[in-house]
C-alpha cells in the first residue's frame, strides 16, 4: 500500500487497462471502416465479453445472482461505462479518426473534477489539481482542435459524442465509488456485460440498417476485443474505478488515450507528430504526479 492509501494493486489494475483498451480503438476502426456496423459491433463484442465472463465465473465456481446491494454498481458500470459509452463512442468512431476517438471519449477528469467534490466530497490535493491540469493540456495538444475542419460533415456530432463517453465513464466511476456492492467487482462483470448487451441490441435493432459487412479482418477484431481486451480491460477498469480515488482513477485513465494514440499511429499508419510526442508526454507526467506517494 502506497502513502494515503492508494493501493499499488489499484495502479497495476489502471496499467492492465491502459495496455488492453488502448488497443481496442485501432482494432475497431478497422473493423467499422472495412464495413462493420458500428452499434453491432459494440452488441457483439459485449455479448462475447458476457460469454466469456460467464464462462469463466462459472468455471471458478463464483457465479453468484446480485443482490439489491450490487445494483447501483451493476447499473452503472452495464449501463453507463459499457452501455452508453460503447454507443457513443462506436458510433463517434465512425465519423473520427481512432485517435482522437480514444483521447476524447476517455477525458473523464473534465467530469470528475466537479463530480468528485460535489458528489463525493472528496478532497483534492494541490499536486492532484497540477496532474489534471498537466493531463488535460496534454489532451488539448493531441487533440489539436486548431487543426480540425468543424465544417466536415459529423466532426462536430462525433466529437459531441465522445465527450457524453466520457461523461458516462466519469459518472460510473462516482457511483461505484458510493455504492458498496455485496459481490466482487469480477463476480458482477458477466451481468454488467449481460446487461450492455441487451441495451445495445435494443439500440441497434431501433437504429436500424443492416449488421453491415464482416470480412475476416472484423471477425477477428470482434474476437480480440470480445473475448480478451474487453473483458479483461474492464475488470481492470472496474477495479480502479472502486479502489482508487476519483481524481487518480481518472488522470491515470489519460494514459490510454496517449497509448491509444501511438498504436493507432503504428497500426493504421496515422502520422507520428511533435504534437503526439508532446501531448503523451504531459499526459505521463500528469499521470505520476497524480499516483506519486503523499509526504507522510
Amino acid at each position: 500500500m502506497t502513502d494515503r492509501g492508494v493501493p499499488r494493486a489499484g495502479l497495476l489494475q489502471l496499467a492492465g487497462s491502459v495496455v488492453l483498451l488502448s488497443s481496442a480503438w485501432p482494432v475497431t476502426k478497422q473493423a467499422i471502416t472495412l464495413g462493420a456496423a458500428p452499434l453491432w459491433f459494440a452488441a457483439g463484442r459485449a455479448g462475447l465479453s458476457a460469454m466469456a465472463a460467464f464462462v469463466v465465473i462459472g468455471l471458478l465456481g463464483r457465479l453468484r445472482w446480485p443482490q439489491r446491494a450490487d445494483l447501483p454498481a451493476l447499473f452503472a458500470v452495464g449501463g453507463l461505462q459499457l452501455g452508453a459509452f460503447f454507443a457513443f463512442a462506436h458510433t463517434a468512431v465512425a465519423m473520427v479518426p481512432a485517435g482522437r476517438t480514444v483521447i476524447l471519449s476517455n477525458v473523464t477528469t473534465i467530469w470528475i473534477v466537479p463530480l468528485s467534490m460535489l458528489v463525493l466530497h472528496e478532497a483534492i490535493p494541490a499536486r492532484r489539481w497540477a496532474a489534471a491540469g498537466l493531463g488535460l493540456a496534454g489532451v488539448l495538444v493531441l487533440v489539436s482542435p486548431w487543426a480540425i475542419d468543424w465544417s466536415a460533415p459529423g466532426v462536430l456530432l462525433g466529437h459531441g459524442f465522445l465527450l457524453g463517453a466520457a461523461l458516462a465513464f466519469a459518472l460510473t466511476i462516482i457511483v461505484v465509488r458510493r455504492s458498496r456492492p455485496s459481490l466482487s467487482m469480477l463476480q458482477l462483470l458477466p451481468w454488467c456485460f449481460g446487461l450492455a448487451t441487451v441495451l445495445l441490441t435494443a439500440l441497434a435493432l431501433l437504429h436500424g440498417g443492416g449488421i453491415g459487412r464482416w470480412p475476416a479482418e472484423g471477425i477477428a477484431a470482434l474476437l480480440y476485443i470480445g473475448l480478451l481486451a474487453g473483458p479483461i480491460g474492464t475488470w481492470c477498469v472496474m477495479q480502479v474505478s472502486a479502489t482508487l480515488p476519483a481524481m487518480v482513477a481518472s488522470v491515470g485513465f489519460l494514459a490510454t488515450p496517449a497509448a491509444g494514440l501511438l498504436l493507432s499511429t503504428l497500426w493504421l499508419g496515422e502520422t507520428l507528430t511533435l504534437d503526439l510526442l508532446m501531448g503523451s508526454a504531459l499526459i505521463l507526467v500528469g499521470v505520476g504526479i497524480a499516483a506519486w506517494p503523499a509526504r507522510k
